[in-house]
């Protein structure tokens, strides 16, 4: 069965339509990125895919890269709950390093600043914890860890780890009583 000229030429026609309208939408989509990505860069939320995981993710690291902890810490927060556990991870791995970060800018000799520290040195382990719960195979997140295990006291003060840590949390709160 032979094909016409004129089915053939036709068939080549909609087949080069259907490759120049998908070329322009790679075009769009290529034009989109850049926006993406010079949005983040400049630290702004981008205009397209603003509800996207990627969007809020690099808005939290630009504003942790540029000492916005709180804002930063209550975005990676926000991440949680959303994206796989390789994400997940990724977002608790930075909010490890926000709060290491934090404590290494504190670290000083006073007794009150020392207690800041480690209690940022603390969240910041717990972070990375969390990071290997969800990716036991974050390599950074373990080298992270490790160094934070190394600075943080063999004897804790107390009120300024975890829950069941003997002293008093937050305050004037005892741990441990009814």
């Amino acid at each position: 069965m032979a094909l016409s000229a004129r089915k053939l030429t036709w068939g080549l026609t909609l087949l080069a339509l259907a490759s120049t309208g998908i070329a322009g939408w790679q075009v769009l989509q290529i034009k989109q990125i850049a926006a993406f990505n010079q949005a983040i860069q400049q630290g702004k939320t981008p205009s397209t895919r603003q509800d996207s995981y990627e969007a809020k993710f690099a808005v939290a690291y630009w504003q942790a890269r540029n000492g916005r902890y709180q804002e930063a810490t209550q975005l990676f927060g926000q991440l949680l709950d959303k994206g796989n556990h390789t994400q997940q991870s990724a977002a608790q791995f930075n909010t490890g390093n926000i709060f290491f970060l934090r404590g290494l800018i504190i670290n000083g000799r006073d007794l009150t600043v020392r207690d800041e520290t480690e209690y940022l040195l603390n969240q910041a382990r717990t972070a990375y914890e969390q990071s290997l719960r969800l990716d036991n195979n974050f390599w950074d997140a373990r080298h992270n860890l490790d160094r934070v295990l190394s600075m943080l006291p063999s004897n804790p003060t107390p009120g300024s780890g975890e829950s069941d840590s003997p002293g008093l949390i937050m305050g004037n709160i005892p741990v441990g009583l009814p």
